[in-house]
This record gives structure tokens, sequence and C-alpha cells, in this order.
């Protein structure tokens, strides 16, 4: 088969299996559709069988082995030099994710996404050459030594809203498996399979140019939810990282956690902000503006979009819900990303009505071309809101949000009691110390409920940071001691705890042996973390 440099239109699209690309064995396709207009493209993608999965199982494990014997320096040349593509290629690969999401070109992929993209991937070249993250541990007096490890082959899904940054096969989980040092097989999002099409195109690249294992780097477009199911179970497979819908993700968790495969998913999340008293009367508009910006970033698509609001009773709160539905009405609802989506949103929109949230603003679908939802904010009390709590701290993914007005701080607190895990949560409180008593009856209620706590700040963004928690207690995530976000960190995700006791020192890895392999990578060595030799 002929090497694929750029993506071209085809009637068929060939799958990239077995360190080539090859002919899928799935008859049934699907197509990639602009999601501005809901247009197709002419080309075709496969919907891979069972045959494809069990290709991409077996090459995964070959290629673990391979990894192992593959020097710090090919890994991290061969993400350097993907990252580098990245960016040569970037006006294509902009030009293509603008169509299948209809995400702004510029700035939000081609000075942002795509950017911190590129970044990541440097990011985690630099660790893999650093090796620090491996927590290599020496007790000398004992003889036992142990550093993270390899895990094996990683099946990473990719989401809808992220089409670089979190594309299986570009994305953080992607960087962070390769450079633990683990086979990626990736599992692209259907609603931009050319986006991922050429993403692969430019890993297998620089794979080859780096002398990387070929079959290390694997994907596949879409599978029949059975054979999803099972392949998260199968026993070849170490771990899967997954970024999308929570009865998606349940249901993936189930499979791989009955056959003891390791399941990092990223499932739902509604990351409340409280806003305090002093706070209201000190910048109400202030933050109302901070607020209308961060609910509609993206069509509000972003796993950490604000979608609960928590408000002092009164005037001023009434204010700040009037300026918020003014702001929603004069900023027209942008393009979802698909029908489900949009669908998904009219669905969850209603059941909160039906559970006793008023309409301030929006609620309704939009027709036209494109997929497009009001910009729709939703309005409860406390009291009803501790009645109803499992309806109305839904997700509705989108640019959708819901105010819930309580009587006192203790009514605040009791709300945020009820909270399943989020991503994030954030208080807004005055500068001067007013909200200080409220503040400290509410953080630690929060603080408990979130991954990432923010003060004076909406949470949209997601800084790649070693100190970023870009997760959280369930169902925010799956487990929330890890992050998707964030080097080193993200990559201990896909390690295991190797152990050697007593053995011989020219058997040890290079990174346990006396003398520091690279001079700078931090050990601890008797109980004391230092660069020197052992």
């Amino acid at each position: 088969m002929s090497e694929k440099k750029v993506y071209v239109e085809e009637p068929l699209q060939e799958v990239l299996l077995e360190g080539r690309w090859q002919w899928s064995s799935g008859a049934a396709t699907f197509r990639s559709h602009n999601a501005s207009t809901g247009e197709p493209f002419c080309d075709e993608f496969p919907i891979s069988t069972w045959a494809d999965c069990d290709k991409a199982l077996n090459a995964a494990q070959r290629a673990a082995v391979a990894l192992r014997q593959v020097p710090p320096e090919t890994t991290a040349f061969f993400l350097d030099l993907y990252a580098d593509k990245l960016e040569e290629n970037s006006t294509m690969l902009c030009n293509m994710a603008c169509y299948e999401t209809a995400l702004w070109f510029t700035p939000r992929l081609a000075l942002a996404e795509l950017p911190r993209t590129a970044d990541q991937l440097g990011q985690a070249a630099a660790a893999v050459r650093d090796g620090s993250w491996k927590m290599a541990t020496i007790d000398k007096k004992l003889n036992i030594r142990s550093m993270l490890a390899p895990l094996g082959p990683v099946l990473i899904f990719g989401p809808n809203n992220f089409p670089f940054a979190f594309n299986a096969v570009s994305g953080g989980d992607f960087a962070a498996a390769i450079a633990a040092g683990n086979p990626v097989i990736a599992k692209a999002h259907p609603l931009h399979p050319i986006t991922s099409i050429n993403l692969a195109s430019l890993a297998h690249d620089s794979a080859k140019v780096a002398g990387f294992p070929l079959e290390a780097v694997q994907m596949l477009y879409e599978l029949s939810p059975a054979d999803g199911l099972r392949m998260a179970g199968d026993p070849r497979l170490a771990a899967i990282a997954f970024t999308g819908s929570r009865a998606a993700g349940l249901a993936l968790k189930a499979a791989a956690e009955k056959t003891g495969r390791l399941f990092y998913g990223e499932m739902s999340s509604v990351n409340p902000v409280v806003i305090l008293p002093g706070a209201m009367d000190e910048r109400r508009e202030q933050i109302s503006k901070e607020f209308v910006n961060s609910s509609l970033a993206g069509v509000g698509q972003f796993c950490t979009n604000p979608g609960l609001l928590l408000l002092p009773a009164g005037e001023p709160a009434e204010a700040f819900i009037a300026a918020v539905a003014r702001g929603f009405q004069q900023d027209p609802p942008g393009v979802l990303f698909s029908a489900g989506v949009r669908d998904g949103l009219v669905n969850n929109v209603q059941a909160m009505v039906d559970a006793g949230a008023a309409v301030v603003t929006g609620g309704q679908a939009v027709e036209g071309p494109g997929n497009h939802f009001q910009n729709t904010l939703l309005r409860v009390s406390a009291q009803h809101f501790l009645s109803h709590a499992d309806v109305l701290q839904r997700e509705a993914f989108g640019n959708a949000a819901l105010a819930v007005v309580a009587q006192s701080p203790q009514e605040m607190a009791a709300v945020l009691e009820t909270l399943e895990g989020n991503l994030t949560g954030c208080i807004y409180s005055h500068t001067g110390g007013a909200d200080d008593a409220a503040y400290d009856l509410l953080a630690p209620v929060l603080r408990q409920r979130v991954g990432r706590f923010l003060n004076d700040k909406m949470p949209t963004g997601v800084a790649v940071s070693p100190a970023m928690q870009h997760g959280g207690p369930y169902p925010a995530a799956s487990h929330p001691h890890f992050t998707a976000v964030g080097i080193p960190a993200s990559l201990r995700r896909f390690t295991r705890l190797d152990c050697y006791d007593n053995v011989r020192p020219h058997r040890l890895p290079e990174e346990l042996r006396d003398k520091n392999p690279t001079g700078a990578m931090w050990r601890n060595v008797d109980g004391a973390w230092t660069q020197e030799d052992a």
C-alpha cells in the first residue's frame, strides 16, 4: 500500500494497523460532515470489525516488547519530530478541524489548541530525556531498588471537543502513554476522522524517520459498541484512556475492570461556580461578563464549562442573573459539534425543566444549517435543588447553565454537599475579606468535590502545567489520584512499579544502577532525593 503523506479524498480510507496503512476488514462505513452546514464529505471511513481489533491488539503486544529495547532518546526524538510536523502543517490541520468541528480557525485552533498540542508533545519528550518521572528508588543497605516502568498496550478513546489536544493519536493521553514507553491503539472520534487521519499520517512518518517502532502507533476510526466493549476487556490490553460521555465511559469501565484492565476516564462535570455576597456587591458586572464568556466559550463544549452557578438570594443576585441573561441573548448561538450533541442538550435541558427549573432565557433548538441551540440560562431555588439534586446537577453539555439561588451560606453548603465529583469548582469572594466567614464554611465542602479548586477565576482554561489536576472525584473521572493533563504526572497512569531485590548490578535497568545514567535524573537514594551517583 502507498503511504499517506497528507489527506486526499478517496472512496474509502485505510486504517493504520500493524505499522502500515491497510484496508479495513469492515464493510460498513461512515462519512465525516461539515459541522457548519451538515453536508457530508464524499470520502468514507470504515467501521472496523473484530478482525481489525484483533490485529491491533496483537501488533500492540509485539510493539510493547520492542519498546523495551528503544533508547529514551529515540522516543524523545519521535515526540519532538511529531510536534514539529504539527506546527509545519498547522494551516492544513486547522482547516480540516475547522470544517469538521466548526471551531474557529483562529484563535481557537491555530493560535491555541494546535500550539498547545505540539507543546505537550515537547514536554513529554523532555520528560523522557530527564527520566526523573520514573521515581527510581534505591535502598543500598537492603539492595532493593524500584522504579516506574511501562504498563503495556494502551487503548485511547478521543473526545469530540478537542480535535488536537485530546485527539487519541496526538493529545495528552497519547503523549503520556508513548512517553511512558507504551504502544497506543488510537480510537479516533467519528466527528473528525479527516483531522485524525492527517494526524496519524504525520505520527507514522515521524516514527519512520525516528526509528521508532511503527506498530507502536495504530489507529481505528470507528467500532461497533460490542467490539469496543470487547476490546476494553481484552487481556492483551493494559489500560484504557477515555474522554467522553458518562454512559459510554461507565460501560467501558465495567468491561475493563471485569478483566482487570485499568480504566482512566473523564466522564461528567458541571463545574460549580459560587459567588459570595461581598463579591456580588463589589464587582457584579465584571463577574457576570466572565461567567458569560466562560459559559459560551466553544459553545459550552468544554469539559470544564461552568454549568452550575450558586448565588446568594437578594437584589444583587437578581441583577446578576439579568446581566447573564442579556449576555446570553446578545451572543448568537454557535454551532454545536453534531446533531447528537444538540439532541443531548435538548433532552438534558428539558429534564431539568421537568424537575422544576425555570427558563430565564433560551431553552430551544434553533432551525437552520448546522446544529444550534439557544444560549440557555435556567434558575431554581436552593431548596428545590436539594429535593431534585440528582436531575438538576446532570451535565448539559453545551451552551446551557443553571443558576441556584440560596437563602444563606448554610443553604449554599447544603447544595455543595449534594454534588457529585467534578473536575473544577470556584468561589468568588470579596477582595477586602468581607466574605471570609462564608468562604471558610464553603471552601472545605467544595474542596472535597473537585479536582481543581479555583478562587476568583472561571474554570474554562486548562494549563499544561506540571501542577495541573485535570481529573477529580467520581464521576468527573474514574480515579481522583490521576490527571489527564500535566507532565510528568499524567505519564504515571500508564506505568507499573517494578521492584528488583538483590539483582546483580549489570542486570539492573540503567536507572537503578549506582551510576546516574544522565547525571540529571532525580533518584531517591537511601531516603534522600539526589542527582548524584548512588
